[in-house]
């Protein structure tokens, strides 16, 4: 489990605020390309209190086009590791908190956020691993981790652990298939290389 607290630091770390570090993982999806790119700006703006001050006019304007236009929530206080595929992206909601390693692939209607809990408080919120493919309409929610190399099948609800390079799929997502370590699932290349 150390790798899954390590993620957000990893991340944060890395982060090098080039707002075009998903553009080529997103060819031929001009509405992916759109989004990552506002949305890195976003965070770059809202890295540094002066940006805000002298910016908050794009923020709002991120607020407006994305959210309400683009159907869109992508908060910019997401840690989100370079080369995000956002496919198609309607109705995504992906929790400020929420951590998404490097080369994450997210389908439309996928949601990834908190659960608030009987006693008023809040679960925090779920951590993905690097290269993980989720399937549209997934929900994932409350203190999940999911590890490097996961597969999410469409329509699963997780709310449990989701272990290294294994897919999982159903309501509650379960388990079905372990991939063999030595060489894990791949995703598409999208023309990266």
């Amino acid at each position: 489990m150390e790798d899954f607290n390590n993620i957000s630091n990893n991340i944060v770390q890395e982060k090098t605020y080039n707002i075009f570090q998903d553009w080529k993982i997103n060819k031929g999806n001009i509405k992916g390309r759109i989004v990552l790119v506002l949305y890195r700006l976003a965070s770059l703006i809202r890295s540094k209190k002066i940006l805000v001050i002298f910016f908050f006019w794009y923020l709002l304007f991120y607020r407006i086009f994305v959210e309400w236009f683009l159907n869109i929530e992508l908060h910019w206080n997401s840690n989100i590791g370079k080369g995000l595929r956002l496919e198609h992206g309607h109705g995504t909601v992906i929790h400020g908190d929420a951590t998404l390693g490097n080369y994450c692939t997210i389908r439309h209607l996928t949601t990834i956020g908190i659960i608030k809990h009987e006693d008023g408080s809040y679960s925090t919120a779920p951590k993905l691993g690097n290269n993980v493919d989720v399937g549209a309409s997934v929900t994932i929610i409350g203190s999940v981790n999911i590890g490097d190399n996961a597969l999410i099948g469409a329509a699963s609800l997780v709310v449990r652990d989701i272990p290294a390079n294994t897919t999982a799929l159903g309501n509650p997502a379960r388990v079905i298939k372990r991939h063999n370590e030595a060489e894990p699932f791949k995703q598409p290349s999208h023309g990266t290389e």
